[in-house]
C-alpha cells in the first residue's frame, strides 16, 4: 500500500502541518485531516525505487516481471531499454 504525503491547507491558502498516510491506491484522496477537519491537500512527491533487504536495486528481470520498463543512458540524448516493453531506444530529438 502507498504512503501518500498531505499538507494542511491553512485559512490564508498557504501550507500547514504535512503528514502521511498509507492508503490503497483505488481510494480517493483526502479533503480533510484525519483528526482535526482541517482542510488537507495531496502533495506531489517523487516515487522511490525500492531496494531489496541486500541493499540491490530490483532486478531488470524483476522489473519486467513486475510489469515496469526501464531505461538507462546509452550516451549523450539516448536511453536503451533494459526491461519491459516500449521502443528498443529513445533519442532526444534536437529540432
Amino acid at each position: 500500500m502507498p504512503t501518500y504525503v498531505y499538507c494542511v491547507v491553512n485559512p490564508d491558502g498557504s501550507d500547514g502541518e504535512h503528514f502521511e498516510v498509507f492508503q490503497p491506491m483505488a481510494d480517493v484522496p483526502l479533503t480533510a485531516h484525519p483528526e482535526s477537519g482541517a482542510p488537507v491537500r495531496r502533495v506531489p512527491v517523487v516515487s522511490q525505487v525500492q531496494f531489496g533487504s541486500d541493499g540491490k536495486r530490483l532486478s531488470n528481470s524483476n522489473l519486467n516481471r513486475l510489469g515496469f520498463t526501464k531505461y538507462e543512458r546509452a550516451g549523450d540524448g539516448i536511453w536503451e531499454k533494459k526491461a519491459g516493453i516500449g521502443p528498443p531506444t529513445i533519442k532526444r530529438d534536437d529540432d
